[in-house]
């Protein structure tokens, strides 16, 4: 059967935690469970897991500050908070410090491994090529760097990801939705502006010092690169 992935669901509902964990392993995962951050931090140090299951309210350290605690030792591990505060504001600071997806408390069992199946299956994807290349912008994805006629361009890791969207399907007019959902894992509109503001903050990055161009918008169908 393989390897199992390991997991590590962070949650101080310790009768909770259990049920989850239970699951998990029942579905062929290895799951190690923390019930507060200060074990949660000495887990993730100790052990390479596959993906993250985050509560937000622990004790000694909350669901925040070990996501970015967690985000600076892994750029690539799929982290999945997990709250009943389902307010916006809680979603946008906890993908905007690296979250990749946000389940609000109670939910379904199976709507918690349909997602899990998807970050580790999309983790286990070979990646096609060791960069990209548009015009004079090379996206190198050995050390995540970009640089464009020769200068370093610093990007944060959602403007690296979008960066890569649009570079991958270059030509391709990318809708908002499908950007929701491939970058920031949303299957519906918060509502707010995030992807127009990412947009800007790329624009300033990638082409307000050159001359030529890159990133073009089809008003009323979305965002390309070309």
């Amino acid at each position: 059967m393989g390897v199992k992935h390991r997991i590590l669901l962070v949650e101080d509902e310790v009768k909770l935690g259990k049920v989850i964990r239970d699951e998990l392993n029942n579905n062929g995962y290895q799951t190690d469970i923390a019930v507060d951050g200060l074990e949660a931090s000495k887990l993730f140090s100790q052990h390479s897991y596959a993906l993250v299951l985050l509560d937000i309210n622990l004790p000694y350290k909350n669901g925040f500050v070990l996501c970015r605690e967690f985000r600076d030792q892994n750029k690539k591990v799929p982290i999945i908070m997990l709250s009943a505060a389902g307010e916006i504001h809680d979603k946008v600071e906890a993908f905007n410090i690296g979250a990749d997806d946000y389940i609000v408390k109670p939910f379904h069992f199976s709507e918690l491994f349909a997602r899990v199946k998807v970050f580790l299956k999309r983790s286990e994807l070979p990646a096609t090529s060791d960069k990209i290349v548009v015009e004079d912008m090379e996206i190198n994805f050995m050390n995540k760097t970009v640089t464009r006629n020769g200068v370093n361009i610093n990007l944060t890791a959602k403007e690296f990801t979008l960066l890569v969207l649009l570079a991958r399907n270059k030509d391709r007019v990318i809708s908002k939705q499908e950007i929701l959902e491939k970058v920031w894992d949303l299957s519906f509109d918060t509502g707010t502006n995030t992807i127009e503001v990412y947009i800007s903050f790329l624009r300033n990055k990638i082409d307000k010092p050159f001359e030529h161009k890159l990133i073009h918008t089809k008003p009323g169908f979305g965002y390309y690169i070309k």
